[in-house]
């Protein structure tokens, strides 16, 4: 085995270690699409265009992934989503 195949299997081992969580929104009654699409552009730094699509995918779909990542770093996201009234979990 080469140093350069090597050095790809040590880095591919390395990624599979940090599991990475996704915050999932799920769609409600209550909301209005400019609260869910404000919320999601200062939570989860989406442009106005992502949260915009991520807010008509929970209308339609019913939920939505709208953050991924490590636990840790989601937590604290998925924790204001909450506080700001909206219905979201992480998966």
């Amino acid at each position: 085995m080469g140093t350069r195949e090597k050095i790809s299997e040590e880095v591919l081992l390395e990624e599979e270690v940090v599991k990475q969580s996704e915050i999932i929104l799920f769609n409600d009654d209550v909301n209005t699409f400019d609260h869910v699409i404000n919320t999601l552009i200062a939570v989860c730094e989406h442009s106005p265009e992502q949260a915009e699509q991520c807010s008509l995918i929970v209308h339609y779909k019913g939920k939505c992934t709208v953050k991924t990542g490590e636990y840790d770093d989601l937590k604290p996201k998925c924790s204001r989503l909450l506080q700001a009234g909206l219905s979201a979990e992480i998966v």
